[in-house]
C-alpha cells in the first residue's frame, strides 16, 4: 500500500520542510504509554519521571491512542519558524467542526470508556476544545518544555542536512535519503504505507517534509485537507541520550574544541573505524578513541555497530557545525 504525493514536474519549490511541536508532543503521549517500544527515549523517559501531570496526559491518551490514526486538529501546518507557543493558541481556536469531525474518527476507533469519552465530547466540542488545549498546555510544560531546545536543535539539524544534500545532490536524491518507505519516482513522492493506498494531489499546494524525533522509526502523512499533505519522517542523530540537559551538554560541546577532534569532525563525512580515524589522523588509538568519545557525547558523531565494527560518522548537528564554518 502507498500515498503517492503528485507534484509539479521539476517543480522544486513544491517541496519544503517544517517542524511540528504538535506532532512531537502526540508521539510523545505515545512513548509514554508504550515506554518499552521506544529505547531511543529512554533518556528521555527517565527526565520526565514523576513531572507527568496525571489528569492532563489521561485526557490527551483517550483522544490520541496508543498507534494509528490521531486527531489532525492536534498539528497545524508545519512552517520552519511555528513554536509551540503558536501550537498552543491555533488548538485554542480550532473551528468546533473541525474538532468534531476528528473526534468522530477517533469515535470508531475505540471501544469502552474510551469510546464513551469520546462521544462526551462531540456533543460539547466547545468544552472539549478548552480542556485539550489546557491539557496540552500542561503536557507540553511538563515532558517537552524542559528538553524543546535540544529537540529543536536534532529538527533543525536535520533540516539543514536534507536541504544540503538537494543542493549538492538533487531533490530525488535527498527524498529518496528520508527513509527506506519513501521513494522518488518522477512527479511523485511515494510513501509505502500498511493499510491503504491514496493519491495526494500537491500541485498548487505542494508538500510539507517534517523530520520527528518523538515519532519513532517509521514514517507518517497527512493527507486530508484542510491540512496540506505532510510527511513526517524520522530525524537523523536520534540517540538515547539526546536529552541531556544543557549544562551537560554545554560540558561536552566545551570540551570538544581542540585541532584534533575538529580534523576529525571535518573527516566524518564518511563512515569510519577507530583504526582508520586514528591512521587518517596521525594518533594513537587510544587518543582518537578519547576524541571520539568526546564527539559521540557532543551529538556531533553517532557510532553505529555493523558487523564486528563499530563505525563513526557526523550527525545532522556535526553536519549543521561543519556547514557553518566551511
Amino acid at each position: 500500500m502507498f500515498a503517492d504525493f503528485q507534484l509539479a514536474p521539476d517543480d522544486i519549490s513544491a517541496i519544503r520542510f517544517g517542524i511540528s511541536p504538535g506532532h512531537e508532543l502526540s508521539h510523545a503521549v505515545r512513548v509514554l504509554l508504550r515506554p518499552g517500544e521506544q529505547p531511543l527515549q529512554w533518556g528521555w523517559l527517565r527526565s520526565v519521571q514523576g513531572r507527568v501531570p496525571n489528569q492532563a496526559f489521561e485526557l490527551l491518551a483517550v483522544i490520541i491512542g496508543e498507534a494509528g490514526y490521531f486527531p489532525d486538529f492536534l498539528t497545524t501546518t508545519p512552517n520552519w519558524n511555528l513554536t509551540p507557543e503558536d501550537e498552543a493558541e491555533r488548538l485554542a481556536s480550532v473551528r468546533p467542526e473541525l474538532l468534531r469531525a476528528d473526534l468522530t474518527k477517533m469515535l470508531a476507533r475505540s471501544t469502552g470508556a474510551r469510546h464513551v469519552a469520546i462521544g462526551r465530547m462531540i456533543e460539547r466540542p466547545t468544552k472539549a476544545r478548552a480542556m485539550i488545549a489546557e491539557a496540552w498546555g500542561e503536557v507540553w510544560q511538563a515532558v517537552l518544555a524542559p528538553v524543546w531546545p535540544q529537540l529543536e536543535r536534532l529538527l533543525r539539524a536535520d533540516i539543514a542536512v536534507r536541504a544540503r544534500r538537494m543542493t549538492s545532490e538533487g531533490i530525488a536524491a535527498m527524498v529518496a535519503g528520508l527513509h527506506e518507505s519513501v521513494d522518488w519516482q518522477g512527479d511523485v513522492v511515494r510513501v509505502r504505507l500498511r493499510k491503504h493506498r491514496e493519491l495526494v494531489d500537491c500541485r498548487g499546494s505542494g508538500l510539507v517534509l517534517v523530520p520527528s524525533v518523538m515519532g519513532g522509526l517509521g514514517c507518517s502523512v497527512l493527507t486530508e485537507p484542510p491540512a496540506q499533505p505532510t510527511l513526517f519522517y524520522p530525524a537523523q542523530g536520534v540517540t538515547e541520550t539526546w536529552a541531556k540537559d544543557p549544562a551537560a551538554a554545554s560540558r561536552s560541546l566545551g570540551a570538544l574544541i581542540s585541532p584534533a577532534r575538529a580534523g576529525i569532525l571535518l573527516a566524518a563525512h564518511d563512515p569510519r573505524t577507530t583504526t582508520q580515524v586514528a591512521a587518517d589522523s596521525g594518533l594513537a588509538l587510544s587518543t582518537a578513541s578519547h576524541h571520539l568519545s568526546v564527539l559521540r557525547e557532543s551529538g556531533l558523531i553517532a557510532s553505529e555497530r555493523r558487523g564486528a565494527r563499530v563505525l563513526h560518522v557526523r550527525t545532522p548537528l556535526g553536519e549543521a557545525l561543519v556547514g557553518a564554518t566551511t
